[in-house]
């Protein structure tokens, strides 16, 4: 038993946890490369007890992670030695009112649209996946397909209550503290603990017409989502890489409101594209059976196992005009021959006009792809996981001397000039919300920043 093990027990009671089963858990996440077990895990049920243990944990150096729904790709949420703090216990939501909600860390995002569709109302940009907890996409800056319109998923959120690394129990927003407000949301947990966010919403449609639209040419697709992006012609706008297509490599998801008593205008929205024409799918759904459409994905994985495998994945934000030469050359990669059997390649369009989040960083220019390399690993072959982690790098290496950004949720050891690197010209303020807020460099050390 360590030293303070005691005193931590003291102080914390029943909502300490230093089970092995409580351990073990928080050893993982989702990316299953990374394995570092803590000392404990609190599971707190307000502020103040989050409060008390980084005033604890401060001054006697003892790192803190932060874990939600657990999605962490290369241990960013776990605090080997130290304490990790499971925020499942606060997942209150609500309520809805003035197009906006306040909704506690915990919560994952299928239930706060859960809570805010009865209004009407949605969140204006939600990923992909809705599992995910509010403090953890929130800390990362959050990407979906909404984000060429409105940014972020953190560049909705209009307030924000948090715990800092001092112990400091705070309240900030873009008028009430702006700075520590421009710290949290997209910082990566390291400056606070983010407890409660009130989030902006926006009218939801009853109905979506989404298209998938399928090219031969990676050029004339990418201008194509380019012009759909800088239009804003569809509410919603993703694509893939589809290498095991040899007809058809490229897709572009494409999503309208379906107003019930006038259908979509298929002429119009379509218009001017240079997709296949003869190659066109076309689905009328609810707007809520489209928010969930990953979930049936989910279920197929987590039946076959797979969603338990290791995860190295990588995410890059290319500049416009480097895209198609990267992404010819990491997918011509053998590295990553293995995503024409599974797997899954994101490459859709992003505007930098709507990314507000200062610490959100982006290749220059106004127009961005995402290009997400989602590669699932054979659970029992280390060597495989490490080969796949080392031709991310490969791939990092690649994207940034082309102009490229992470987004920061990858499984990619990255050094402290990498970091330097990445935030550029905002590092020193960075280095400065840390000091400040988390003076004894306790929170998040498992993204692997040092100041």
């Amino acid at each position: 038993m360590h030293p303070a093990d005691d005193d931590l027990t003291a102080h914390f009671g029943p909502a300490l946890d230093t089970g092995p089963a409580a351990l073990r858990t928080a050893a993982e996440d989702f990316g299953h490369i990374v394995r570092a077990v803590p000392r404990a895990v609190l599971r707190p049920r307000s502020a103040a007890e989050i409060q008390r243990l980084l005033e604890f944990a401060g001054p006697r150096g003892i790192p803190v992670g932060v874990r939600g729904g657990g999605h962490s790709m290369y241990g960013q949420g776990q605090a080997g030695g130290g304490i990790v703090v499971d925020l499942r216990g606060l997942h209150r939501i609500g309520p809805v009112a003035d197009r906006q909600v306040t909704v506690q860390a915990g919560a994952l995002w299928r239930d706060v649209l859960a809570a805010t569709l009865p209004h009407g109302l949605t969140p204006p940009v939600l990923t992909d996946y809705l599992g995910a907890s509010v403090g953890g996409v929130l800390s990362a800056g959050g990407l979906g397909g909404a984000t060429h319109r409105y940014g972020l998923v953190a560049d909705q959120v209009s307030a924000l209550e948090v715990v800092t690394g001092a112990g400091e129990h705070r309240v900030c927003s873009p008028d009430r503290d702006p700075e520590l407000f421009h710290a949290v949301l997209a910082g990566l947990g390291q400056c606070a603990v983010i407890v409660t966010a009130t989030l902006r919403l926006v009218p939801a449609p009853a109905l979506v017409r989404r298209y998938c639209l399928y090219y031969s040419d990676l050029t004339r697709c990418l201008a194509d989502q380019r012009m759909l992006a800088e239009e804003g012609r569809f509410a919603h706008l993703e694509g893939q890489a589809r290498p095991a297509d040899d007809s058809r490599p490229y897709m572009i998801e494409a999503v309208a409101p379906h107003p019930a008593r006038l259908p979509p205008d298929d002429t119009a929205l379509l218009g001017g594209l240079s997709h296949d024409p003869a190659r066109v799918e076309r689905a009328d759904l609810t707007y809520a059976d489209f928010a969930h459409r990953v979930d049936t994905d989910e279920e197929v994985l987590t039946g076959t196992g797979e969603w338990l495998h290791p995860h190295p994945w990588l995410n890059l934000l290319l500049p416009h005009d480097r895209a198609e030469s990267v992404v010819r050359a990491v997918l011509a990669d053998p590295a990553f021959h293995d995503l024409r059997d599974t797997g899954l390649v994101l490459l859709y369009p992003l505007l930098s006009r709507p990314l507000r989040a200062p610490l959100f960083r982006r290749p220059p220019g106004e127009v961005l792809y995402l290009f997400a390399l989602l590669r699932t690993a054979p659970p029992d072959g280390p060597e495989t996981v490490a080969a796949m982690v080392a031709a991310n790098r490969t791939a990092y290496d690649l994207a940034r001397s082309e102009g490229a950004v992470a987004y920061p949720v990858n499984a990619l050891p990255m050094s402290t000039a990498d970091w330097r690197d990445h935030y550029g010209s905002w590092w020193p303020s960075l280095a400065e919300a840390k000091k400040r807020h988390d003076p004894h460099h306790v929170l998040a050390r498992g993204h692997g920043l040092r100041f």
